[in-house]
């Protein structure tokens, strides 16, 4: 009995891979694990000026393979998609505005609200 418990996996393994499909809604805890395994990633990723991890694969296994498995590891499979995705176009569009203001644009404040419902 004891044996096969050594080759079967436990429940928090079995929810983080219920989690990882989307079989399953992460909890806020998880939620928290996996933006904390994110943020170590970029961080990663930021000190070996990689921006886009998907393109880049192969140097961002290289340079952050570890924090890149926890990532995924704690992460649903489409939030990393997601997230890597976002990242690069957070970093073009703060490039952007950067450039804009270089080149003497004005920053406006834009507030949007939704129309009030009658």
């Amino acid at each position: 009995m004891g044996l096969f418990n050594i080759f079967s996996p436990s429940e928090e393994e079995k929810r983080a891979a219920e989690v990882r499909t989307g079989a399953v809604a992460p909890t806020r805890a998880e939620r928290q694990k996996c933006w904390a395994a994110r943020d170590a990633y970029f961080a990663c990723l930021d000190a070996h000026n990689i921006v886009d991890a998907i393109k880049d694969d192969k140097k961002a296994a290289a340079a952050c393979g570890g924090e890149g498995a926890q990532f995924e590891k704690d992460c649903a499979a489409q939030w990393v998609t997601y997230f890597k995705k976002w990242r690069v176009q957070d970093i073009q569009k703060k490039a952007r505005l950067k450039e804009l203001e270089a080149q003497g644009a004005n920053k406006m404040d834009v507030q949007t609200e939704f129309a009030p419902r009658r």
